[in-house]
């Protein structure tokens, strides 16, 4: 029998290892395919279980147990509410948001002693990333008994924002009225916020303060960081009377693929009318809509699974 050569042998060899190298190749990438696949249906999972769990908490708000209305943000990436999430009797405060959505708010009060008299109040250094929208809820207690002709202007840095207590206020209640919510993220970008509350020339000192003024602000920005991270964050009521200390929130990652562009969160009012604008959002929310986009990596395929649904606000009282 005639055998190989040595030429012929390492030819064979050769195109043995080549042939070997291409079949090992496509098992490899099958492998990795397969493993990416099975990435991708786990977050999906995960992404489905986290937003059952919370259109199921979203269903049940209701107010704090320290007064607040039970919406108290509704932002595109931000949702915050109350609710009894674990049956315990107690009601608490639930965050669900992206990574890059960070809330924060301050509260300062001022007074005015003279007649007709003005005093204010500053905000400053408090984004630590971009901002995309703020607010100020206002309220004021004095001598506000005299509709149209006793109330309070309010001006953000120095751009009119507002009146309080043109009506439906009253002489020296001792407690805080005509309470309204101004959009101000044009003045507050540049990470510094003066309102001023001017009341007008007949509000008289007979309180013995002419005018007290309280300024909730409110702001929400973008981190620009963990972009993909969808996120709870949960507070205990403590205290006597309840209250929600920021510091003792709880925060839990739900998922690490969300890459949401759209928002997560649409409002719509009773008719069925989509909302954009505050105070809308909170006051007339009656049904909201969730979207997920879920992408363990939007370089590959498959490609990325939006997960969607909605949910009517059982305990919203009708205006």
């Amino acid at each position: 029998m005639k055998g190989f050569t040595l030429v012929e042998t390492l030819v064979a060899i050769i195109v043995f290892s080549l042939a070997l190298g291409v079949v090992t190749s496509f098992i490899i990438l099958g492998y990795r395919n397969q493993g990416y696949a099975w990435q991708q249906a786990l977050a999906i999972n995960e992404a489905r279980r986290g937003i059952e769990t919370m259109i199921r908490e979203i269903r049940e708000a209701k107010t704090g147990q320290d007064g607040s209305y039970p919406i108290e943000k509704a932002e595109d990436k931000e949702f915050i509410f109350y609710s009894d999430i674990d049956k315990d009797g107690d009601i608490e405060r639930v965050r669900y948001f992206l990574g890059t959505a960070n809330s924060g708010s301050q509260t300062q009060e001022c007074q005015a002693l003279a007649k007709g008299g003005t005093c204010s109040v500053v905000f400053s250094n408090f984004l630590n990333g971009t901002l995309i929208s703020s607010q100020v809820k206002v309220s004021v207690d004095g001598d506000f008994g005299w509709q149209n002709r006793e109330y309070a202007e309010f001006f953000a840095d120095a751009q009119k924002i507002g009146d309080v207590c043109k009506s439906n206020c009253s002489d020296c209640p001792g407690a805080w009225q005509g309470t309204a919510i101004f959009d101000v993220t044009s003045q507050a970008g540049d990470n510094s916020l003066e309102i001023l509350a001017d009341a007008r020339s007949d509000v008289d000192p007979v309180c013995p303060h002419a005018m007290k003024a309280k300024i909730e602000f409110s702001f929400n920005e973008d981190l620009g960081g963990l972009s993909h991270e969808f996120r709870k964050g949960v507070i205990q009521p403590s205290g006597d009377p309840p209250v929600y200390p920021q510091e003792q929130e709880q925060i839990f990652i739900l998922s690490s693929y969300v890459r949401n562009a759209p928002p997560i969160f649409k409002y719509f009012d009773s008719a069925g009318n989509m909302i954009e604008d505050y105070p809308a959002r909170l006051k007339d929310t009656k049904l909201m809509k969730v979207l997920l986009v879920v992408d363990v990596d939007s370089a590959k395929t498959p490609p990325a699974f939006e997960l969607e649904s909605a949910v009517q606000l059982r305990n919203l009282k009708e205006e």
